[in-house]
């Protein structure tokens, strides 16, 4: 049987109906109408959030462990039916969306064998030194302890591994911190079936129904009230420069001030290195197509620039290049929205007269087809709107002429997600200055690959200095994520009889 959304909202594993309502757009199927969130909304889930904290953010971590194992359970069991409305309301493949399942599923996984070891938790002992002199030393211990209700901006170009149950939900509720979900109104249905497999988690596992709920919809009073309530203590959100830094700000603004831990924007630079493509400059531009086209370029780590010696090498890659971006095809994109302002970013490439068109294209609708233009270093290094992330298919060559100029490049940059190096063994003097300056720049640095594509495991940083994301200390992807919904405590001669129950040892 087809999912029907019923359009709710759950709060403290309720589904609760409202008032207004909108009405989804999705790429194919029967559109659905989903009731509008509101400020009373926001209220009733934040006061359940914090009557849950009492119990679940002092619960064990073996109990959290098997909760996060249930959610997982509980998706997989639903797997057909959030495949079905995934791909209605997103127009993404089937294959990406069951893909994109199984991420979410292994995070969830990963976070609860993570937490059962306890090693997060960074627990420090300082033993007493009564016969110290001139003082004794009392002891000291140190623990990481959850921070509290945590409010989660669902997304729209991951609607599983980065929304309703994904990377920052996971870790909140691997942290002890209940979640409130402001769902997305780009893919409203996956957003409400996925809370469903959360709440039967819930319900299996007798976790306090406050530990999570979900909002959907709304409009900017709504979101406003949600990063501004009081009871909430740190936010989660992956989307857009521009709505991201209007709710940081708002979080910086409140008579409290909490953390914004924000996954903006990126353009991921590659350095392609002289030696290596001219070894290889036809399969790095094969490769660099694919990564620039998949998913219609909807990735945050999308490799959107290049940057090359001029000359014969050069000439052959991009001619690789436009050879490979020519086949492909329309690509349906995730909103109308996001289609239209694709279309506005290539705007500002063909309009620019320092600027040669390689693979010019019209898109229409919501469709997005390949574009790939190229410059020269003295015009990118002038123009910073040739270094604003287009949200799409859209590539930029830039030629050097020297190899400082690549330096000159590199250390202009802004924060980055990721930055890439191409490189042959006779490369490595000028990757030697290279490095540096990107892993200055950037969260993840990598040579001979391609940026799309972000592992969830321990040694993973998807995040890096502004505007990639709003703390350059934190990751949303990747065990380490956990830690942003926790602070360090120090106990001081304190008995063992107070100490928190996840006291090691």
């Amino acid at each position: 049987m087809p999912f029907i959304p019923h359009g709710k909202h759950l709060i403290a594993a309720e589904w609760i109906a409202g008032e207004a309502r909108f009405r989804s757009q999705p790429s194919s199927g029967t559109p659905h109408d989903f009731f509008v969130g509101t400020t009373a909304h926001v209220d009733a889930a934040c006061a359940a959030a914090e009557e849950a904290f009492w119990t679940y953010g002092y619960s064990k971590r073996t109990g959290r462990a098997i909760f996060l194992n249930a959610i997982a359970d509980e998706i997989e069991a639903r797997a057909e039916a959030i495949t079905q409305i995934g791909c209605e309301e997103t127009g993404l493949p089937a294959a990406r969306l069951e893909g994109e399942r199984g991420r979410t599923v292994g995070q969830l996984r990963l976070f609860a064998s993570h937490i059962v070891k306890g090693d997060y938790l960074d627990h420090r002992l300082d033993a007493a030194l009564p016969d110290r002199k001139p003082l004794p030393r009392p002891e000291i211990q140190l623990m990481q302890r959850p921070i509290g209700p945590v409010a989660v901006f669902g997304a729209s170009n991951f609607p599983l591994a980065f929304s309703t149950a994904g990377g920052d939900t996971a870790a909140a509720l691997a942290a002890g911190c209940p979640v409130i979900v402001k769902g997305h109104s780009a893919n409203p249905g996956t957003g409400e079936i996925m809370a469903e497999a959360i709440r039967a988690a819930i319900e299996r596992t007798g976790m306090p129904k406050g530990v999570f709920s979900m909002i959907q919809g709304g409009n900017r009073q709504m979101a406003q009230a949600l990063v501004q309530h009081p009871l909430i203590k740190a936010v989660g959100f992956t989307g857009s420069l521009a709505a991201g830094r209007a709710l940081f700000n708002l979080c910086a603004a409140r008579p409290e001030p909490i953390p914004f831990f924000g996954e903006l924007g990126s353009v991921n630079p590659m350095f392609l290195l002289p030696h290596a493509f001219a070894a290889r400059a036809e399969a790095i531009a094969q490769g660099w197509a694919a990564s620039l086209t998949q998913g219609a370029g909807q990735f945050c780590t999308n490799p959107g620039i290049v940057v090359l010696a001029n000359g014969p090498d050069a000439d052959r890659f991009v001619a690789a290049a436009k050879t490979a971006l020519e086949k492909t095809g329309p690509q349906v994109m995730l909103t109308d929205g996001i289609a239209e302002a694709y279309r506005y970013g290539k705007a500002r490439f063909s309009r620019h007269q320092a600027v040669r068109p390689i693979v010019e294209t019209h898109s229409e609708g919501r469709s997005a087809s390949p574009n790939l233009y190229e410059t020269n270093a003295a015009t990118y290094l002038q123009d910073h709107a040739l270094s604003s992330e287009v949200f799409g298919p859209l590539g930029l060559i830039v030629r050097v002429d020297l190899p400082a100029e690549m330096v000159d490049i590199a250390r202009k940059l802004e924060g980055q997600l990721t930055a890439t190096l191409h490189l042959d063994e006779a490369d490595t003097k000028l990757a030697q200055r290279l490095m540096p300056v990107l892993e200055h720049k950037a969260g993840r640095v990598l040579a001979n690959g391609f940026p799309t594509g972000v592992e969830v495991c321990d040694t993973m940083v998807h995040g890096g200095p502004y505007p990639a994301s709003t703390n350059f200390g934190a990751t949303s992807v990747g065990t380490m994520s956990i830690r942003r919904f926790l602070r360090p405590v120090s106990y001081q001669n304190i008995p063992a009889e107070l100490l928190p129950e996840q006291m090691p040892g």
